[in-house]
This record gives C-alpha cells, structure tokens and sequence, in this order.
C-alpha cells in the first residue's frame, strides 16, 4: 500500500505548517524558505549516499522548472501560514488535488479524449462553494489578499505535482526530485533574501524551529513523492486531505484558533468536493485506458 506514505506526509506537513508559523515571528518567509533547501540539500545528500543513489540527472530542466514553480508555491504557502490561521491556510494550499483534477480533466476535453459532462466540474464547483464559506467569515480587507495568496499557491502546487508525477513516469527517484527541489528552494530564497538586506540573527529557539521545518518538510516531500510515483493517484490524493484534519487540530491545540461554524462546513464540503473530484477523474481516466 504505497498510498499510505501520504498519510505519513499529511501528517509531517500539518508538524512543519506549526514550525513555520513559529518561526516566521523570527525570520523573513525567504530566510524560512532558504534554510528549508539548505536542510534539505544535506538531508537528501546523506540518504542518497547511505542508499547509493546518484544525484546526477538526465532531466535538468524538468527539475529547473519543477522547482521554480514548487518554491514559489512553498513562498506563499510559508507566508499565509505566518498570517492567517493554520486550518485556513492549509485548507486552501489544499485544494492543490482539486486543481490537478481540474487541469487533467480540461486537457483530456481539450483534446476530444472525454466528453463534457457535469460530474467533474458540478464537484469542483462544489468545492468553490466549500472555499466561500470558508472565507466568508474572515473576509477582511487585510486578510483577503493574503487568503488569495494561500489559494494560488495551491494551484501552482498542483503543477509541481504534476510535474513530480511527470519525472517519476519517467523513472527518476524521489530522493533526486526532492534533493533539487531543495537545492532550488535554498538559492531562491538566499537571493530573495540577500536583495530584502533582512538578515536576522539566530538564538537557539530559532535553529531548533528551523531545524524541525527542515526535517519535517523533507521527510514530507519524500513520503508524498514516493506516494505519488507508487501509489493509486486516487487513495493517494484522497489521504492528502488529511493534512487539513491535522493542521486543524494543531491549530486549536496550540494557538486555539477558533473557526466559526461556517468555516468548518467549508473545510468539511471541500474535503467532500476533493475526494468526489478525484474519485470521478479516476474513474474516467480508467474507463478512457479501458477503451
């Protein structure tokens, strides 16, 4: 059961959205961004050295593109974390398995290989329906912008995704799709950061968060990358939703974020939404390779 990693990577993710939040009252979203790759670079460099997997690649520019969009979606995850609730933020990074189904299902119309029909987009509507209530409450004209931001960096998740999917077809292993993405995370933000001049000192509170971001947010990549590559895209994609169950949680237990009624219907109809999308796209992708 392959699959299963990406309950291990839900939960690691849920660990490090509280390190982040965390850290982000001590450090700039690039410093948090940077010191992520630089953990994961040595992280990944270790176990591909203990497991004899060599770094070295045939696709360069799959992984360049991989991780450009990858870092910007984990910039404006890691900055709406440090600016909203937990639960809210999550919630919408998110929908990322939402998109991806979007995405698929509009290529596959777009090119005759499916006819148009209500269920797909009836559930992803429903799952905008989802995100509505889950906003409304908050909606404030200091929080919406960075709401939105939240938002899009589940779509562009959603790309990188793909693209991790993409290069796993093609027999590239997890340990080398995480290591560049790292390496790719760590020069972007060292340059965003350089060009900010807000360098900020470090006390030890801030290298352990720093530390257990790293940690957890590697660990987390390979799980959720192994999920994708070996795993049935559908479990997989449904156990991601996982991941809002536990940053809900771990809100309330360690800020007690107190969400409305509205919002926690909105998360409930966006987890439906989620796991009907993806189960209707397996479906039509089994019934379209089985003709």
């Amino acid at each position: 059961m392959q699959s299963l990693w990406m309950l291990l990577a839900s939960l690691l993710f849920a660990l490090m959205g509280v390190c982040v939040k965390l850290a982000s009252s001590l450090y700039t979203t690039s410093e948090i961004v940077m010191y992520r790759g630089l953990f994961g670079i040595v992280f990944l460099f270790l176990i591909s050295r203990i497991h004899h997997i060599s770094l070295k690649t045939r696709m360069p520019w799959r992984h360049f593109s991989r991780g450009t969009v990858g870092t910007v979606a984990l910039w404006m995850w890691f900055y709406s974390i440090g600016k909203i609730p937990l639960a809210l933020a999550n919630t919408l990074n998110y929908m990322s398995p939402i998109w991806i189904a979007a995405i698929l299902y509009g290529v596959a119309w777009w090119h005759g290989k499916t006819r148009f029909t209500w269920g797909l987009p009836g559930a992803i509507a429903l799952s905008f329906i989802g995100m509505v209530l889950l906003l409304h409450p908050s909606i404030s004209p200091k929080q919406l912008p960075v709401e939105l931001i939240s938002l899009v960096s589940g779509v562009l998740a959603a790309l990188a995704y793909l693209q991790v999917r993409q290069m796993g077809l093609l027999g590239e292993p997890e340990t080398r799709v995480v290591f560049y993405f790292s390496l790719t995370s760590a020069v972007s933000g060292a340059l965003a950061a350089s060009v900010d001049q807000d360098w900020h000192t470090h006390h030890l509170h801030g290298v352990v968060l720093l530390l257990f971001v790293g940690f957890f947010a590697s660990t987390a990549q390979l799980a959720m990358t192994r999920a994708y590559r070996l795993g049935n895209p559908l479990f997989t994609a449904n156990l991601s939703y996982t991941g809002i169950v536990f940053s809900s949680i771990l809100g309330v237990i360690v800020w007690q974020d107190q969400l409305s009624l509205l919002s926690w219907t909105g998360i409930a109809v966006i987890l439906f939404s989620g796991i009907l999308a993806t189960y209707i796209h397996t479906r039509k992708t089994l019934a379209i390779r089985a003709n």
